[in-house]
C-alpha cells in the first residue's frame, strides 16, 4: 500500500505541564491516536530496498549526549557472544562499537556483512536469535523495557520530541515541547531519499490500540508521568469526538 503525503490536516492540543509550569506541551493528537505500530520482522521493508532485514538500523544510532552514551555502555558490557553476533570475543572496548560521523558526532559503528550495512548491534538473520537488535534482546531477557538499554534515538523513533523557546507579547517566556510523528523529515534532507518509511505507511497502521497506549513507557520517559496522564485525558476525548478530518490518513478507514 502507498505511503501517505507528508502534509495533511492534524489536530493538536496544548496544555501546561502539570509538573513544570514553565513548559507547554504541544501534542499531535492525530498521530498519538493513530493505529501505527512497528512492524520490524512483520513486513517492514527497511529504509533501503537492498537491506529489508535491517529496518531503520542501517545507519547506526547517534547518541543524544554523553549520558546517553554512558547508559548504553553499561548494557553493552553485559552482552555476551550468545546475545551479540558481532561481539569481539574479549572485553568490549569503546572502539568496538563507537564511531564518529563526518561532523565528529559520536554514534554506534556500522559494519558491512554480505554487502549490507547496519548498526554493529544488529544481529543478522543467520544468527541463532534471528535478525534484530542485541540491546533490545538483552532488555527482554532481563525483563526490562528496551528504552533502558538502547540509544535514545532508537527507542524514541517514531515519536519525535522537539523544544522551542517562546516569548509572549507581555515579555514572559515558556518552553514549548512538541510531541509528534517522526516522519521522513526528522532524518534531515536525506529522509526524502529513503526507499520506504513506516510512520506514514498504511502497512504499519495495523495496531489494535492507539500510539498513546502502545507507547506509554516511551511517552512517560519523554514527558513525565503527570504530563502523560493529562495527555491520555485529551487523547480519549479526541477519540470520542474526532471527525474524519482528524484521522491519520494511513489509518484504515
Amino acid at each position: 500500500m502507498p505511503e501517505v503525503p507528508l502534509d495533511f490536516p492534524r489536530a493538536f492540543v496544548e496544555f501546561v505541564n502539570p509538573a513544570d509550569d514553565s513548559e507547554m506541551l504541544r501534542c499531535d493528537l492525530t498521530w498519538l491516536t493513530s493505529s501505527y505500530m512497528c512492524i520490524f520482522g512483520q513486513g517492514c521493508h527497511g529504509i533501503y530496498a537492498d537491506a529489508p532485514d535491517t529496518g531503520c538500523c542501517t545507519l547506526g544510532a547517534h547518541f543524544a549526549d554523553k549520558s546517553d552514551e554512558k547508559r548504553v555502555k553499561k548494557y553493552v558490557e553485559q552482552l555476551d557472544e550468545d546475545q551479540w553476533q558481532f561481539h569481539p570475543g574479549r572485553r568490549v572496548r569503546k572502539d568496538d562499537w563507537i564511531d564518529t560521523d563526518d561532523d565528529g558526532e559520536r554514534k554506534t559503528r556500522v559494519i558491512e556483512v554480505d554487502g549490507q550495512s547496519a548498526c554493529i548491534f544488529h544481529n543478522r538473520k543467520d544468527f541463532h536469535t534471528g535478525a534484530g537488535c542485541a540491546l533490545h534482546g538483552l532488555a527482554l531477557q532481563q525483563g526490562r523495557n528496551p528504552l533502558e538499554t538502547k540509544p535514545d534515538v532508537c527507542w524514541q523513533l517514531p515519536i519525535r520530541r522537539t523544544f522551542r523557546d517562546v516569548e509572549r507579547q507581555d515579555g514572559t517566556t515558556y518552553t514549548e515541547v512538541t510531541i509528534g510523528e517522526y516522519d521522513r523529515r526528522g532524518w534531515g534532507p536525506g529522509g526524502h531519499d529513503l526507499d520506504w518509511y513506516c510512520s506514514g505507511n498504511t502497512e504499519a497502521h495495523v495496531a489494535v490500540e492507539p500510539v498513546y497506549v502502545t507507547h506509554e513507557p516511551e511517552l512517560v520517559a519523554l514527558m513525565g508521568r503527570a504530563a502523560y496522564d493529562e495527555l491520555v485525558r485529551h487523547c480519549e476525548a479526541h477519540v470520542r469526538s474526532r471527525s474524519a478530518l482528524a484521522l491519520h490518513p494511513a489509518d484504515p478507514h
